[in-house]
């Protein structure tokens, strides 16, 4: 099982390390944090954004069409009542070069087959265990 951690910083402000990178995520000033990085929800859609970016960006080279330049632009809006959770996502892919018409229908299913969008459609078990002793110094 791959692992990552996160630290507490300081107020909402945590620190996720994944292998040799760390991503800093707070909340927005709006929201009592420091704004000194993205939310775990902005995370979360950047995320599936992230790897429909990926899939596309193959599709495409696997197709000896250009990919450099390719955009994904991902919205996002919040369910108003209980439990708090993403309620939709869109994603607006463009391609850096207009795209044969039958070339689309691939980049599209390309697109809506990476792992993020897999594992939203089967969502994976989450198991959570709550230690009561305190981390070593």
């Amino acid at each position: 099982m791959q692992e990552m951690t996160v630290v507490h910083r300081e107020n909402d402000a945590f620190a996720v390390l994944i292998r040799d990178h760390v991503i800093n995520v707070d909340q927005p000033y709006t929201s009592g944090g420091m704004d000194e990085g993205p939310t775990p929800v902005e995370l979360f859609v950047a995320a599936l954004a992230a790897c429909a970016a990926h899939y596309a960006r193959r599709y495409l080279a696997g197709r000896g069409l250009p990919a450099t330049g390719l955009e994904i632009t991902a919205g996002f809006t919040m369910n108003p009542g209980v439990p708090a959770r993403v309620a939709r996502v869109r994603l607006s892919l463009r391609p850096p070069v207009d795209v044969p018409q039958e070339a689309l229908i691939g980049l599209k299913a390309a697109v809506a087959g990476c792992t993020v969008h897999n594992s939203l459609l089967d969502p994976p078990r989450v198991d959570l265990e709550v230690r009561s002793e305190a981390r070593a110094a």
